[in-house]
């Protein structure tokens, strides 16, 4: 009975909107005492930083295991990605390096501690998982704009060589020379250079501009637009889900399965009937 009580107690604790806040606020705290880390500091200062990186650590350790135990199935703690996420992450930052030769590794690992605001907050999961699954797409879509990109390239290096060597040399030059192009850094006096020479050569800059900075770039995100509606579509349906089993109500799942279950029985009933 005891044993229910305080694991009620941890589930109040993990599904409390105030805890929440506090663990994102003791992640971001986190964040920057690693950058303050990097400013010299005096002995008392040092001396206090380990001591609250310790104690920030702790209080990691402490806030996954009481979602540890506020778990249902303990075996399932560990089919969610987040949590073992969190968990190695904790983990390792417990591991005492500051004085050998891993402080460098260290001191990574305790910065990596800001992506448990990922798994924490779940907009932050929705965008993340939104632009995994899009990646698959996106990967045709950078295929295209690299053809573009190279064909481009190729067109530049042989027009504009002889006017600039230094931009378009050759074709590894020019794909960062229009990289430089599409992301308008200064790409207004690498086309009035060209034009002294090739005063039609605007259309080059202009057609390429179009295909990448604009079209392209509308098409990668209409793309993970589109992925983030659906995540968020299922996102809801699954609060749904949860709220309708919290307060008794049968999920469509379970409906199927219950009409599934009388089909079986009529069938059942007609053989029967239907024997002499």
């Amino acid at each position: 009975m005891q044993a229910a009580n305080l694991k009620d107690h941890f589930v109040r604790i993990r599904s409390n909107k105030l805890f929440e806040i506090f663990v994102v606020s003791v992640i971001i705290f986190s964040a920057l005492l690693v950058g303050a880390k990097t400013y010299e500091m005096s002995s008392t200062m040092l001396q206090l930083t380990t001591f609250l990186d310790w104690f920030i650590s702790a209080f990691f350790l402490t806030e996954v295991m009481i979602r540890f135990l506020a778990e249902p199935r303990k075996r399932d703690f560990f089919k969610s990605f987040w949590n073992i996420f969190d968990t190695l992450i904790v983990l390792i930052s417990m591991i005492p390096a500051e004085d050998t030769e891993l402080a460098l590794v260290a001191r990574l690992v305790r910065v990596f501690r800001v992506l448990r605001m990922i798994s924490i907050i779940p907009e932050l999961r929705i965008l993340l998982v939104s632009l995994i699954k899009a990646m698959p797409q996106l990967g045709y879509v950078m295929l295209l704009m690299f053809i573009i990109f190279y064909i481009y390239a190729a067109v530049g290096s042989t027009l504009f060589e002889t006017i600039n060597p230094t931009l378009w040399g050759n074709i590894t030059i020019s794909l960062l020379t229009l990289f430089r192009v599409m992301t308008f850094e200064d790409w207004t006096d690498v086309m009035y250079e060209t034009m002294e020479v090739y005063p039609l050569s605007w259309i080059f800059y202009l057609t390429f501009i179009f295909f990448t900075a604009f079209a392209f770039l509308n098409m990668v995100i209409g793309i993970v637009v589109n992925v983030m509606e659906q995540e968020n579509a299922k996102a809801r349906a699954e609060e749904r889900a949860e709220a309708s089993e919290e307060e008794g109500e049968p999920s469509l799942k379970q409906i199927s399965q219950q009409i599934l279950e009388l089909q079986r029985q009529l069938q059942q009933l007609n053989t029967f009937k239907n024997q002499p």
